[in-house]
């Protein structure tokens, strides 16, 4: 009943599940729209992405690849997908097509695997043909391993080079001044809570920030993350957007130029879990750290990022959409003529679920994917204007 009724002063609607929310019509600042279920049937998605045909490839964080073909969900997972470890945060993530997919039929996945007794985040790449992955190999692991905070997100750029973030997989941030400056995320040697930036193929740029740097790993471009949850280039200034979870507060939206330090555990906004919220960092603020464009206290849970250049919503043009676990929404933020600042923020798609990724289709509608804890009420929806 509760949750019912914060639905209906937040909407002026009720929608109880993904898979009711057909046909019903929200407001919004700028665009009217409804919600319409693409398909159900799915368990954890996680990412989606479009093929040139039109089929769209979901990724199921058991460890599935599934394709939705005319709005039908193929009954068989797709074949040659890695072995995944599926436990707690761990499994299959994301799923992207090469840029140039149409010749060269690459298709990426990232994933947690097995790695002695501790696990790492991967990169495997296949040639998707005749609705299998064909001779799928490994491109690529990260140097920091245990169980949670994986990262995960990957996107191309315009360039030819690929990003993929990478948690602080769950180091704890404790003790002084001192003892924060020395968490595995301030240093450079490993790949705890860092964005990695490679060439297609797994290679390291020679023109990476930190490549030649004795000490350093030369995949990192930025580091000083605790756990990316969104990754997102936007199409009309090429700069590289980024979302992660703070600990109780201090969820992040940041731009992310190379070589910056976004300074997790030193500074931030969030609290430790346990003992009534205890401190965790020296400030908000610190020389040579660079601050978030936008944070949430409290915190949303970011989930999958997406900037908007479609034609079905013009007035969202240009915005970053952040979708949200815990807060079960959809976050609209509107930016400023340079698309590097957040004017105003919208909370669209409320009480809907946990919502773990948001894309723009290729016909120009957002979709999200929704993933309740459980697995439950789990679906592709789209969202569509109305007149």
């Amino acid at each position: 009943m509760l949750r019912s009724l914060l639905k209906l002063v937040g909407l002026g609607l009720v929608v109880s599940a993904a898979t009711s929310a057909v046909a019903q019509t929200y407001s919004s600042a700028h665009h009217d729209y409804r919600v319409v279920t693409v398909t159900d049937g799915l368990v954890q998605p996680w990412s989606m992405s479009w093929l040139p045909g039109g089929d769209m490839l979901v990724t199921e964080k058991p460890g599935r690849l599934r394709i939705v073909r005319n709005g039908n969900l193929l009954p068989e997972a797709v074949p040659g997908v890695p072995d995944v470890f599926y436990r707690g945060q761990g499994g299959l993530f994301e799923v992207v097509p090469h840029p140039e997919f149409s010749d060269n039929r690459w298709v990426y996945l990232t994933y947690s695997r097995e790695e002695g007794d501790t696990s790492v985040t991967a990169i495997a790449r296949g040639v998707f043909e005749n609705d299998r992955l064909n001779n799928t190999t490994e491109i690529f692991a990260t140097q920091a391993e245990g169980f949670g905070h994986y990262g995960g997100k990957l996107v191309f750029d315009g360039n030819g080079y690929m990003f993929l973030t990478a948690g602080d997989r769950m180091a704890p941030p404790v003790g002084d001044r001192d003892a924060l400056m020395a968490h595995p995320a301030q240093d450079l040697s490993n790949h705890n809570g860092v964005v990695i930036r490679l060439h297609d193929d797994g290679r390291v740029p020679d023109d990476n920030p930190f490549a030649g740097e004795r000490g350093a790993l030369p995949e990192i471009w930025s580091y000083g993350h605790r756990s990316p949850q969104g990754l997102a280039i936007h199409p009309e200034t090429g700069d590289l957007w980024e979302t992660e979870h703070g600990p109780q507060g201090g969820d992040e939206l940041n731009r992310i130029e190379p070589g910056n330090n976004y300074g997790w555990p030193v500074v931030g906004r969030g609290v430790n879990y346990g003992e009534f919220g205890r401190p965790i960092h020296v400030g908000i603020a610190e020389e040579g750290m660079t601050n978030p464009t936008r944070f949430w206290v409290p915190s949303i849970a970011t989930s999958g990022l997406m900037i908007y250049s479609g034609d079905k919503f013009p007035l969202w043009y240009g915005s970053i959409f952040s979708g949200a676990l815990a807060g079960e929404q959809l976050a609209r933020m509107h930016m400023d003529d340079s698309y590097r600042n957040v004017e105003v923020e919208e909370t669209l798609a409320y009480g809907m679920g946990r919502i773990r990724d948001v894309r723009q289709g290729p016909d120009g509608y957002i979709y999200l994917a929704i993933s309740d804890r459980e697995g439950a009420e789990t679906a592709v929806v789209r969202l569509e204007p109305v007149d």
